[in-house]
Formats: C-alpha cells, structure tokens, sequence
C-alpha cells in the first residue's frame, strides 16, 4: 500500500481501543471493530489517537494494537505517534511503517507557547521522521497549544512530509479558509480532514476541507455526507448531517464522550464491551436512559427514511 499523501481525502475514522470488561486488551473486538468501519463507509483508520487511549496503553500493547488492526485491514492506517521525546516518536513510527501502516500522526506537547516554537518543534519532528510522512494535529482545546494558520502554512513549506493537517480547532472554519486560500494562491496544498466529532462537518467541508478524520459511533453519516458533498449536492449532506445531530451533540461532551462512543459501537455490535481503560468512568444510568431515547428515536428517524 503506498504511503499516505497530499490526496488523501474522505472519511479517516479515529478508531477506539476495546477493552475487556477487567481492562486486558480486547484483540478480538479489534477485528470486529476494523470489519464495522470498513462496512460502515470508513475510506482509512486512525489509530492510538487521544480518543484510543493510547496514553492508556503500554508499549506493547501499542504494537499489539498495530499489528492487529494493519493484518485485519484493506484501508490504510495512520497511527498516533505523539510523545515527549523525539526518540520515542521515531521508533513507535519507524515499528507502524515496519508493519504496514501509511503514516502518523503528532500532536504538538503542551509546553509549546509561541509561533517560533511550535515551528521548530515540528521542524526536528520532520527531520527525525525523515521520509515517513506525517500528520499535524491541531486540537488546541486539549493540547492547549494554539497553531495559527499563518504557522501551519510555514510548517507545511519547511516540512515536506508534512502531508495532512487534522484540524480540531474551535472555533476553526476561517482557519481552513485561510490555508484553501493560500494553497490557492500557490502554497503547497496538503490534506485536511477534520475532527471534533464531527459537529462542523458540512461546514468544514463548503470550506475545503476533504474529509473526517474523527471517530463518531455512526462513521455511516460521515461517509454520506462526504459523499453528498463531493457529488455537489451540499442541501442533501446537510439534510444527512440533521439528521445525527442530537447524537453527534451528545457525544461530544467533554470528558464523558469517550464513553458514549464506546456505549454506542458496542450497542452496534462494532466492539464487544464499552469498557474505557481506567481512570476512565462508565456511563451512569441517567447517562445510558438519555443515549438510549437518542439511539432508539435515529433508528426510528432513519428506518422511516430508508422504508
């Protein structure tokens, strides 16, 4: 499979990590959950993401993880590589590109306050990769490090293998209206597929974004309104995007969104327990009554659709 790229585009879904009701890794639930994707309209997978826990797992596990989902999978996988140290960054990329994955992604450290520091951060990041192409993750509301587009753009131009931007900021839309306009302008264009759950998606994409990369329980509504989109009929991917709304809202409650996802796949049959690694919490009942009136009133909403 040939390394990830400038084109990529579509619906990159950042996958969750199962877990066993006892916290051990969950390898089985790791194909099911590649198999739902895949059926679901999903175009690449995410990996060891914020949202796969991947500061929950160990080194080992984190290869386990890896080699399952590359050997389960036809899409291409990018994995979450970010560490304090450049070193571990290297050899966490250089194990993922040696089993099979097309690329990683790397958040910036939250202790990164000015422009100059952020672009040379991601300068030694680009030299330590080499030739291994990578992804810029921007999500400043849970890294705290604040990337303006005018930095992304000189990240982009000193870097080469700089091929993808994952935007999360927010509010971000004028973000990636400035870059669009810039590439348009001659600058060198990369991907951009965007995360936050989802919440902005029609929007992002009327702004030139190509795609999602984020991981809401019903990847489905991703793929479609993408595809809408892409066939020019943006009333329609808007229509789509409604329609998931209350869930895509729900889910994207700080601190307690892991745990709805994971209700969710695993009430879809994606995984086999929606257990979220300590110290992570469960759902509470309350929580589970107000996702199952949302749940069961979609299903509801989209067999009328569909019949």
């Amino acid at each position: 499979m040939k390394r990830l790229d400038e084109t990529a585009r579509g619906v990159f879904t950042i996958a969750v990590t199962p877990f066993k009701p006892d916290g051990a890794l969950d390898l089985h639930s790791i194909d099911q959950m590649v198999d739902y994707y895949a059926e679901k309209g999903a175009t690449g997978l995410t990996i060891l993401g914020i949202m796969g826990e991947a500061g929950k797992l160990s080194a080992d596990e984190s290869r386990s993880v890896i080699r399952r989902v590359v050997a389960r999978s036809d899409l291409p996988v990018i994995v979450g590589v970010s560490a304090p140290g450049l070193a571990a960054i290297r050899s966490l990329a250089d194990t993922a590109l040696e089993i099979g994955a097309v690329g990683v992604m790397v958040a910036p450290p939250w202790t990164l306050r000015t422009d100059t520091q952020i672009l040379g951060y991601y300068r030694d990041v680009s030299e330590t990769l080499g030739d291994i192409p990578f992804v810029l993750q921007d999500f400043p509301l849970v890294t705290n490090v604040v990337i303006s587009a005018e930095t992304i753009l000189k990240i982009v131009a000193d870097c080469p293998n700089c091929v993808m931007l994952k935007h999360e900021d927010w509010p971000g839309l004028d973000k990636i209206t400035t870059l669009r306009a810039a590439s348009d302008a001659g600058a060198r264009r990369i991907s951009i597929l965007c995360g936050n759950g989802g919440q902005f998606l029609p929007e992002e994409l009327r702004r030139g974004a190509d795609g999602a990369m984020t991981g809401f329980a019903y990847p489905e509504m991703m793929a479609r309104v993408v595809a809408a989109h892409d066939a020019g009929d943006v009333d329609h991917a808007q229509e789509v995007f409604d329609a998931y709304l209350p869930v895509v809202r729900y889910e994207s409650q700080p601190g307690l969104g892991l745990a709805v996802r994971k209700y969710i796949l695993a009430r879809r049959g994606a995984i086999a327990h929606d257990t979220v690694r300590k110290p992570g919490k469960p759902l509470s009942e309350n929580t589970i009554r107000d996702l199952e009136f949302l749940v069961t009133r979609l299903e509801k909403r989209l067999a009328t659709v569909h019949s």
